[in-house]
């Protein structure tokens, strides 16, 4: 079977490097899915603290079936496993996960997605260039806001700008923090781009501390 036929799925947090993963992807792949692990009480996202039924739309706006399994953290494997072999039998072979460098992530996709008769594909692995990736993203057309940010890295006001040529100059100052937040110094929620169909309008949101983390706790939007 030609590649391009071959159906996958994005691992989704929501964000910028999954979208990127995804643009990079569809032009090999047939994207039919994403896999969004949630938390037990099925409210939030495992990863980055989204609403579900906020990525629900956002999937909506894609045009793909999101699919949103609820795990704990220690059941997250083997919830993880149990998604994929549905995806199996949906015809999916192939994973697309968004890591850039981080070996531990890598190790674990490949593992995991190996177990369930499944095959890995990290397009941005390697990037070493982290502004690169970020001008990629923007050149492409993505419109991608900051949802999350490190405490200690991070104020909260930096919840709700979008990633710009301005954001890339001001965060390109801070010392220790990579520019991609691939050390979790920030998470991202990508509103529009070359994988969406529609726009997601955000009409309200506020920004919530918890832990180590301030949130954009986005609770309404719209699809236009």
């Amino acid at each position: 079977m030609e590649r391009c036929k071959v159906k996958a799925f994005v691992s989704w947090s929501g964000g910028k490097d999954g979208a990127l993963s995804y643009y990079r992807a569809m032009k090999i792949f047939h994207v039919t899915h994403l896999l969004n692990m949630v938390a037990e009480d099925g409210r939030i996202s495992r990863s980055h603290g989204i609403r579900t039924d906020i990525l629900r739309l956002q999937a909506e706006a894609m045009g793909l079936t999101i699919v949103q399994p609820r795990s704990s953290w220690e059941t997250y494997e083997a919830e993880f496993k149990k998604a994929l072999s549905g995806l199996k039998g949906r015809g999916v072979e192939i994973g697309i996960f968004g890591d850039i460098d981080l070996n531990a992530h890598r190790e674990w996709v490949e593992r995991v997605s190996k177990e369930s008769g499944m095959e890995a594909v990290l397009p941005l692995w390697g990037e070493n260039n982290r502004e690169n990736l970020i001008e990629e993203l923007i050149e492409a057309g993505f419109e991608t806001v900051v949802v999350a940010t490190k405490k200690d890295l991070l104020g909260p006001e930096w919840l709700g700008r979008r990633i710009d040529h301005d954001f890339v100059r001001d965060i390109s100052k801070i010392k220790g923090v990579d520019i991609s937040g691939e050390g979790g110094e920030y998470h991202t929620f990508v509103v529009s781009g070359p994988i969406f169909k529609k726009r997601i309008n955000i009409l309200k949101s506020e920004k919530v501390s918890r832990g180590e983390h301030s949130f954009l706790n986005i609770s309404e939007c719209e699809l236009q």
